[in-house]
């Protein structure tokens, strides 16, 4: 099965030469989010909760774009900026996944794009 690149009205437009959503094999790939409103195209105001919970709006709004949700992710990796951010991030992430936990990596990043906190990207399956 080729790749497939899919549509996704509801998440932030892409900063660069990339996709937000592509598909393969029964898997779904969502570029790494960063907390941007898809409706202003604007950075979200506040600290990494805030952000974070941003993140995964858009992971979740991308996802259903193409008939998905988050219990449909079978691995995450969230890239931080503060490794002292780890505990905030993951609770606002367990949010989202609750009992339908993916496999996961997280690491420190010196800089991410836009000054942002915190970055994931996300490999869901049909």
């Amino acid at each position: 099965m080729p790749k497939q690149i899919h549509d996704a009205p509801s998440g932030p437009k892409p900063l660069g030469p990339y996709s937000i959503v592509t598909g393969a094999q029964g898997l779904v790939f969502v570029s790494g989010m960063i907390a941007i409103d898809p409706a202003t195209g604007e950075a979200i105001e506040g600290g990494v909760a805030e952000q974070t919970d941003q993140v995964m709006r858009n992971i979740g709004a991308v996802l259903g774009d193409v008939g998905l949700g988050c219990d449909d992710i079978v691995k995450t990796t969230i890239f931080v900026t503060d490794m002292n951010d780890f505990a905030a991030v993951n609770a606002v992430y367990g949010e989202y996944v609750g009992d339908a936990k993916p496999a996961r990596s997280t690491v420190e990043v010196s800089a991410l794009p836009g000054g942002f906190a915190v970055e994931i990207e996300t490999i869901a399956a049909r």
